[in-house]
């Protein structure tokens, strides 16, 4: 009997810095690799050290990468995670589903805060990728049924 194939979920935002990354690896990790999990940004920068010691060993390599990487590639979930890139990010007409999470920019606190702002984002976030990863599973089920 064949696989199916993995549910892709691409999270974006200007920098791809900090919220998309987490959500990458937080993705990755929740879903124990059921699920693809991506990042871009639209405006890369580099991913924030906060970023990298929040996600442990998940976030060992995470790299930034430009929304152009992803262009023309077959997504079932894209989700926006910072209000101005839910602004100027294109559509991906293979995504099932498209989403936005307007969640503040922990680097944006001043650095007195940034810690707290961090695990404040690490924990939304953990929250919202447990909900999605109940919605792909219903759209999972679904799908099988259609099959059957």
């Amino acid at each position: 009997m064949e696989q199916p194939r993995r549910p892709r979920v691409l999270f974006l935002c200007i920098e791809n810095s900090a919220r998309s990354q987490l959500a990458e690896g937080l993705l990755r990790q929740i879903s124990r690799g059921a699920v693809e999990a991506y990042s871009a940004g639209t405006q890369p920068g580099t991913v924030h050290p906060l970023t990298i010691e929040l996600l442990g060993e998940a976030g060992q390599g995470l790299r930034v990468k430009h929304l152009d990487t992803f262009q023309g590639q077959p997504f079932d979930y894209v989700v926006t995670v910072c209000d101005r890139a839910s602004e100027t990010c294109p559509s991906f007409p293979g995504a099932a589903r498209q989403a936005h999470w307007s969640i503040p920019d922990p680097a944006a606190a001043e650095p007195e805060a940034q810690r707290r702002a961090f695990t404040r984002t690490f924990t939304e976030l953990s929250l919202r990728i447990r909900s999605l990863l109940i919605f792909i599973a219903r759209d999972q089920r679904a799908v099988a049924e259609e099959v059957a």
